[in-house]
């Protein structure tokens, strides 16, 4: 069965801004209206719907933020779909959606990360539909640094296209800009060097496979689940097998290490061609790291498990396309995903 891709973006489209998780709070209101302006810049209209409450941990209740998403995915004069960030539990929308409605719909892109993830996989499992894992609204107007697509960039990408990233070789040291101070804050403090490394061995590899993944912290509650049914999203759409990319936001490496447990038994890696893991900085324990509680849950696969890819939390992001077939290349001069939308 074919993946179903949304139509490239140009200008004059409409993409809206809803939080099915958390909403903004008024001290970030300025921020959003420099990310919003950021997007309008590009030529796109830009419309934001009624769930953006910021004053608790979500932006409304549970069944107006699900009829929102759906009828903002359902309706055709949206291109696109972009939330302000993640947050807790947007879990609970998910058997609120009207996921036969979405995959009657002509396909719109749902963009973001984080909790967005507990969305972004079930939509694409689901609905055969692609999605795109890559920066949250309020990241928007930071420069895209060399080697790196926006999400901007990846949603004028047509249906059969190519396009390659690069790991970057700098990161950001633990923290967040301060948006409240600075609501303006375009550039990226990447002040740490590292690219990825192979955790399973040495050697190069070159592995190709259809994307699925996410957070680990809001994955691991829907593997095993019908909304998080990965084998037979392989079955139906990835018969040459796929690439899982996996990332942690803040749990301990014990916490890691069970949820990945838990996701392996469910059968969320059984036909991952490779596992790559996002950067985090996620703590350590004493006896456990962070790459040792991947390698413990996911050393059984015998696959490759390229870790400090730029898929977290850690800035910069690497955006990746939930559904697009990929190339990954990892090698001593060459660390690289190409995706093609096909």
């Amino acid at each position: 069965m074919p993946i179903r891709y949304p139509r490239p973006l140009r200008p004059g489209d409409r993409i809206a801004v809803t939080s099915p998780s958390s909403g903004v709070p008024e001290e970030l209101r300025a921020r959003l209206d420099v990310a919003v302006r950021a997007v309008e810049a590009r030529g796109y209209e830009v419309v934001t719907g009624a769930c953006m409450d910021g004053s608790g941990h979500v932006s409304a209740p549970a069944a107006e933020r699900a009829a929102e998403l759906t009828a903002m995915l359902t309706d055709p004069s949206v291109r696109a779909v972009v939330p302000p960030w993640g947050g807790e539990t947007a879990i609970d929308l998910v058997p609120l959606l009207d996921f036969d409605r979405i995959r009657e719909a002509e396909p719109t892109w749902l963009v973001g990360y984080s909790d967005l993830s507990t969305l972004l996989t079930p939509l694409t499992l689901l609905t055969g539909t692609a999605t795109l894992h890559g920066d949250n609204l309020m990241e928007t107007p930071y420069r895209t640094p060399e080697g790196l697509l926006s999400w901007l960039d990846v949603v004028t990408v047509p249906e059969g296209g190519t396009f390659t990233q690069s790991a970057h070789g700098y990161h950001r040291s633990p923290g967040w800009d301060d948006w409240a101070a600075d609501p303006h804050a375009d550039t990226m403090k990447l002040d740490t060097p590292g690219s990825w490394r192979r955790l399973d061995g040495d050697g190069d590899v070159d592995v190709r496979g259809r994307l699925i993944g996410g957070c680990v912290e809001t994955l691991c509650n829907l593997a095993g689940t019908p909304y998080g049914d990965v084998p037979a999203f392989a079955r139906a759409h990835a018969p040459e097998g796929l690439i899982v990319y996996v990332e942690a936001c803040e749990d301990n490496a014990f916490t890691i290490c069970r949820a990945l447990h838990g996701m392996r038994l469910a059968g969320f890696f059984d036909a991952a061609n490779a596992v790559l893991i996002g950067r985090t900085s996620a703590p350590d324990r004493p006896s456990l790291t962070q790459y040792e509680a991947v390698l413990d849950a996911l050393g059984p696969l015998g696959v490759p498990l390229i870790a400090d890819v730029e898929c977290g939390h850690v800035q910069p992001h690497l955006p990746l396309v939930n559904g697009a077939s990929a190339r990954v290349v990892h090698t001593a001069t060459r660390h690289e995903v190409t995706q093609t939308l096909n």
